[in-house]
């Protein structure tokens, strides 16, 4: 949650949506939080208090918009700035859910189509990394044209974080690069 190139919008063809989070829900709460230097370790620490306080603010923000936590964001009670990944139920309209906050919370929208998915992953300010999963060689070639990601990452069918390993690395729009 806290790489730039961390998942934060997973847009779903209505229809598998609610199977998807049905299964996200218990992986996140499965993550194993603690030291990043422990192998076992899956998410570590936020970077500092004021990351925890816009997580909150973050949530709160979802809620009022109309969002639906679905689990996580709570602080854990233990020394350092740890806390519970989220998944939020979002709908397009939602605002907070087209700025960066940093922290482990992922928006899930439900979408129609391919058409609506590309409008609403080119629907934000950044423009950094994206990806599309699917078995159409013709919707993958789409995503990856002109018509498609706005991003200066696009992947298909691997996620959106890694890409930046050993390779280009540059954003569009107020990404940049």
């Amino acid at each position: 949650g806290q790489r730039c190139t961390s998942l934060r919008r997973l847009i779903v063809q209505r229809g598998v949506a609610d199977r998807l989070t049905d299964r996200l829900v218990p992986a996140f709460r499965s993550v194993r939080i603690g030291d990043p230097l422990d192998p076992v370790t899956l998410m570590g620490p936020l970077v500092d208090p004021a990351a925890i306080d816009d997580m909150q603010r973050a949530l709160e923000r979802a809620r009022d918009e109309g969002g639906e936590v679905l689990c996580g964001g709570r602080r854990l009670s233990r020394a350092g700035n740890f806390v519970e990944p989220a998944i939020v139920r979002a709908h397009p309209g939602m605002a907070i859910a087209r700025q960066e906050t940093f922290a482990p919370i992922l928006y899930v929208f439900e979408v129609d189509d391919v058409d609506a998915a590309i409008v609403l992953n080119n629907s934000v300010a950044q423009g950094l990394s994206s990806s599309i999963f699917t078995t159409s060689l013709l919707t993958a070639e789409r995503f990856l044209s002109v018509e498609g990601s706005d991003c200066g990452i696009a992947n298909v069918n691997v996620g959106t974080s890694g890409a930046e390993i050993g390779g280009a690395f540059g954003g569009e729009k107020e990404t940049g690069g």
